[in-house]
């Protein structure tokens, strides 16, 4: 659904409290989603350097996550460094890299104040050295934290995802710890990055591409999906608020019947 379709959405004098008064806190998302997606465009639309658009999007990330912590969401995952994304030009990787170091460092002491436990899905040990660094202090600060899983995406790709995964449960089969026909879903699922983490409840896609972008590919299966011509960088407290509300007007039938 687009922002567009929600009438919520066309109504500019709605404030941050109303929109809060219209949540039900008990159908809020277990976990979000989201593919921040739209940077650059948003920089190049504005004559702007693509590397303002990535900071700017940190900038939405911060936002975001204050939210969550606020409506105690209990995992939030960013899409923030995808396995395609090393094809992007040297520059554009080292500003990215860049930004997430200074994310961590600069945030980790009020991420970890407010109880957010920092985690990573993907390949990280391809990273550079600096932000390899930076993401041990984060995970190793706030490990005992209980509050919102801040999950980050990094050199992830839900089809490597799936490769390891496989490879993870051939491993078992030939050293005989597991049966073939004892595998099942619930196999494949512990065998994941996100093995520890139920699957995600929203997935929140801006910028106007309808495509998962090789995310989350096994998990997204009964994901809802809530899409938004805004640009990331521009996507604020208030659009995040009616994702919610509109996901929490659903019905979800996870391919049964929908009861009375």
């Amino acid at each position: 659904m687009s922002t567009s379709d929600n009438p919520l959405f066309k109504s500019e004098n709605i404030n941050e409290d109303e929109l809060k008064r219209a949540l039900n806190c008990s159908k809020l998302p277990c976990h979000i989603a989201i593919i921040m997606d739209g940077n650059g465009r948003w920089a190049v639309n504005k004559n702007m350097p693509r590397a303002e658009g990535h900071r700017a999007g940190v900038e939405s990330l911060r936002k975001v996550v204050e939210l969550c912590v606020e409506l105690k969401i209990n995992i939030l995952t960013v899409y923030a460094f995808s396995t395609e994304n090393w094809k992007r030009p040297q520059e554009e990787i080292n500003i990215l890299m860049k930004l997430l170091v200074e994310y961590l460092y600069s945030e980790i002491n009020n991420l970890h104040k407010n109880g957010v436990r920092v985690s990573t899905i993907g390949n990280t040990w391809v990273l550079p050295q600096s932000a390899q660094e930076a993401l041990k202090m984060a995970m190793t600060k706030t490990c005992n934290n209980n509050g919102l899983t801040l999950n980050l995406a990094l050199n992830y790709g839900g089809r490597m995802e799936l490769v390891d995964g496989i490879k993870d449960i051939a491993r078992e089969v030939f050293e005989g710890k597991l049966s073939p026909e004892d595998i099942d879903e619930n196999t494949v699922s512990g065998h994941l990055y996100t093995g520890d983490y139920p699957d995600p409840d929203l997935l929140i896609r801006p910028s106007g591409d309808f495509r998962v972008s090789n995310f989350l590919l096994w998990q997204l299966a009964y994901t809802e999906f809530w899409l938004t011509t805004i640009m990331w960088p521009d996507f604020d407290r208030h659009t995040f608020l009616y994702a919610l509300i509109d996901f929490q007007n659903r019905k979800r039938r996870f391919g049964g019947l929908e009861h009375s």
